[in-house]
């Protein structure tokens, strides 16, 4: 691998960053302390930051000659609302809080790329550095948009990385075209008639009516769509009653729909609407259907997807560059994917052997209170950055 060896130098140093940012996790939108860190660090190799955009996000600007061409490096900075299992000392010091999707290595990673970029500015234009608020669940991505990212920062192309536990370390994976679904969610009210338990001919028992209505939802993957298409729907969450002898006034169904393309989507929406309705209806019931769309799929410019994988392939070898096996998780850099060309990729966080002494008993999975980011890619992630802004700069466009 073809590592930049004053990366590697400072690994150690980032590593610590890292270990820090663990251990002080904060969820979307308040991430203080983190944008804090970040901008102390740019501030200190120099490099001109704007704050606030996002609310806690971080933009670093990194110039050089007179090029007015640009390129955005984002990571993301936020945490997740669940508790932590590993007990080795950068354990989550904040009870509900937890690093376990590894948003704490993708901010070291970048700002390793950043000191190297400060200290070495080879290259003709501006690296915007993009550290961004709230991936997890508040669309920081967008509200960074809303404020004016690309309006006060503008850019040619925007380029994002997550760790994926799985592939290998030493190994990245990027593919043109759709890569992460669109994230949706749906809230489904059936309101009845409640009465006692033992004289059910007396109400209208909505229980029955949520059974039938998750059962048809499935119906439409297996006989609305096309086999070929992919889409997922996921009943989470049936709330219903408080006592054993009591048939319930309502019954609440939750969930999340997850689709490459609009018109699965539009699809999905639309045959779920009238599966509720209509079930409601022949059970002489009630129905409100809310369907709320959230992060839309992360879809790859071609262009941009070729260009990032030639950069890897210098890195880390041609046979080391994986092709990108769409996943229905969600990614809020779809966002920025739709106002820009560019690419998300993947690189390999291994299979949890780097985890220390005291790491919970789980798997070292994305969103698992056992997970850790593997701090042996913050070199291999900082290098690739700092060669792909430097190869996109350099192209003579």
């Amino acid at each position: 691998m073809k590592i930049i060896d004053s990366i590697v130098t400072q690994a150690a140093v980032m590593a610590t960053v890292r270990r820090d940012i663990h251990a002080y996790p904060e969820l979307g939108f308040e991430e203080v302390r983190t944008a804090d860190l970040v901008a102390q660090k740019l501030t200190e190799w120099g490099i001109p930051l704007h704050r606030g955009m996002g609310t806690t996000g971080v933009v670093g600007i990194v110039r050089n000659g007179s090029s007015s061409r640009a390129v955005g490096l984002r990571a993301d900075m936020d945490a997740l609302p669940m508790q932590e299992f590993n007990t080795f000392p950068h354990v989550s010091q904040h009870a509900g809080k937890m690093h376990a999707c590894g948003h704490d290595g993708h901010t070291a990673m970048l700002l390793a790329a950043a000191q190297y970029l400060a200290n070495n500015r080879n290259f003709d234009g501006t690296v915007y550095l993009i550290f961004q608020p709230a991936e997890e669940s508040g669309g920081g991505a967008r509200v960074m948009m809303r404020d004016g990212l690309f309006e006060k920062f503008p850019m040619q192309a925007v380029f994002g990385m997550h760790n994926w536990p799985g592939l290998p370390v030493g190994s990245f994976a990027v593919s043109p075209g759709p890569v992460m679904a669109s994230s949706n969610e749906f809230k489904i009210t059936i309101r009845g008639k409640g009465g006692h338990a033992a004289l059910p001919h007396n109400g209208l028992d909505p229980v029955p009516v949520a059974c039938q209505m998750v059962q048809a939802f499935q119906t439409i993957i297996s006989r609305n769509k096309k086999p070929i298409d992919a889409g997922v729907i996921s009943v989470t969450m049936i709330h219903a009653g408080a006592a054993t002898n009591v048939i319930p006034d309502s019954c609440e169904l939750q969930g999340t729909v997850r689709t490459f393309t609009l018109e699965v989507l539009d699809l999905i929406e639309q045959r779920m609407r009238q599966i509720a309705e209509h079930t409601c209806a022949a059970f002489g019931v009630s129905c409100e259907f809310e369907f709320v769309r959230k992060y839309p799929s992360t879809i790859n410019s071609a262009q941009e997807a070729t260009f990032a994988r030639q950069v890897m392939a210098d890195i880390v070898g041609e046979a080391n560059v994986l092709a990108q096996e769409p996943t229905m998780g969600a990614e809020d850099f779809a966002f920025m994917l739709q106002a820009k060309p560019g690419a998300y990729c993947f690189i390999g966080n291994g299979e949890g052997s780097h985890r220390e002494i005291g790491h919970g008993g789980g798997p070292c999975m994305l969103h698992n209170p056992s997970y850790d980011f593997n701090d042996d890619l913050i070199p291999l992630g900082g290098t690739y950055w700092v060669r792909l802004a430097e190869a996109w700069l350099a192209q003579n466009v």
